[in-house]
């Protein structure tokens, strides 16, 4: 009873979890008002910056912590890399006890 119960609760986590997947974005690989795409570089920089535009993100209407007018997966790449090097991984990275 108690495998049912648990594979019942695993089924109903993943169904939950996949319900909240954002849907496809319709502005990859078209440019922007200024006729530019961001690629791999560029999601690179957004990621490194996502923790300080996520605050002004939340004051001001008018900046995104994401580039919609992207180059698809490899801006998806580079914004990931940036935001881990940032959080965890690199900068703000754990320092070994002595």
């Amino acid at each position: 009873m108690r495998k049912v119960f648990a594979m019942a609760m695993i089924i109903l986590l993943v169904l939950v979890l996949s319900s909240c997947a954002p849907g496809p974005n319709r502005l990859v690989r078209t440019p922007n008002a200024d006729g530019r795409v961001a690629g791999f570089w560029l999601g690179v920089w957004h990621g490194l910056i996502a923790p300080v535009t996520f605050i002004v993100s939340i004051f001001s209407g008018k900046v995104g912590i994401y580039d919609v007018h992207n180059s698809g997966g490899w801006y998806n790449f580079g914004f990931v890399l940036g935001a881990g090097l940032f959080l965890s991984g690199g900068i703000l990275g754990r320092k070994k006890k002595k």
